[in-house]
């Protein structure tokens, strides 16, 4: 059998993000995603249009009826796209937990589209704001760590900040510096590893999706923490160099691409 992770985002018509990228993510590292559709969206490769959330009942109701028969590994979540939600989809979790005490939970706290869209009907810090309790591993971009940490200095009072709601690793993401070198810092309890990567030319859609549903991919196959981000980390980057395009503006990282094939 293969693991199981239980993915709570929304949809991208466009296929670059949102619970298409998390499907090939999770693919990709020897899991298989059972995908939950938190909102439709309305967007293509560059912006973000209109947001609709699903109804809390009907997320409520595909997920327990999913855990009901399959073992879930790891729970990944993106965008939630109202409070109702967040709130709604937090206590099921925090139940769910007590099935499951050792179930990861990766929190992609989505707050804007790469291009600064909204992608909830209200206040987006308020519609994650429950979630934050409930996470194991918390991914924010740079502007994401500055909005949810606002009088932080820095990467590390930020991750403290956000451990202080309960999740045991942070991991802050680089990719919107403007340094040649793109470092990902992670933090454990005191502990902290830096990774950095090459920037490559161009922008991209859905390369925070395809990370963080990565990291729960490898969580739920087994790997520890370090290892999950280490080896997700990587599978992303390559993504990105072998990203594509479907129209003009962002590439599509390539989730599927088989190293050394034809």
């Amino acid at each position: 059998m293969k693991p199981c992770v239980l993915v709570f985002a929304g949809s991208d018509p466009s296929g670059g993000a949102g619970i298409s990228a998390d499907i090939e993510a999770i693919a990709a590292q020897g899991a298989h995603a059972l995908p939950i559709i938190t909102a439709i969206t309305v967007q293509d490769n560059d912006r973000v249009f209109a947001v609709h959330p699903v109804a809390a009942d009907l997320i409520l109701q595909q997920a327990q009826t999913l855990t009901n028969k399959m073992p879930i590994s790891a729970i990944k979540i993106g965008i939630i796209a109202s409070q109702t939600n967040a709130a709604a989809l937090a206590g099921w979790i925090t139940a769910i937990k007590k099935q499951y005490p050792n179930l990861p939970v990766i929190l992609d706290p989505v707050l804007a589209s790469g291009h600064g869209d909204a992608l909830a009907v209200e206040d987006p810090l308020a519609s994650i704001s429950p979630l934050l309790n409930i996470a194991t591993l918390i991914t924010p971009n740079l502007p994401e760590a500055a909005k949810l940490c606002p009088d932080a200095k820095s990467a590390l009072q930020q991750a403290r900040h956000l451990m202080q709601f309960g999740a045991t690793d942070i991991l802050i993401k680089g990719g919107h510096s403007t340094d040649a070198n793109i470092t990902n810092s992670w933090f454990h309890g005191e502990e902290n590893r830096d990774w950095q990567w090459p920037r490559l030319a161009g922008a991209f859609h859905g390369s925070g999706c395809t990370l963080a549903s990565a990291i729960a991919g490898q969580l739920a196959c087994g790997a520890s923490m370090q290892q999950a981000l280490e080896a997700a980390q990587t599978y992303c980057h390559q993504t990105l160099e072998h990203a594509y395009a479907i129209a003009p503006g962002q590439l599509i990282p390539n989730r599927t691409f088989i190293p050394n094939s034809p």
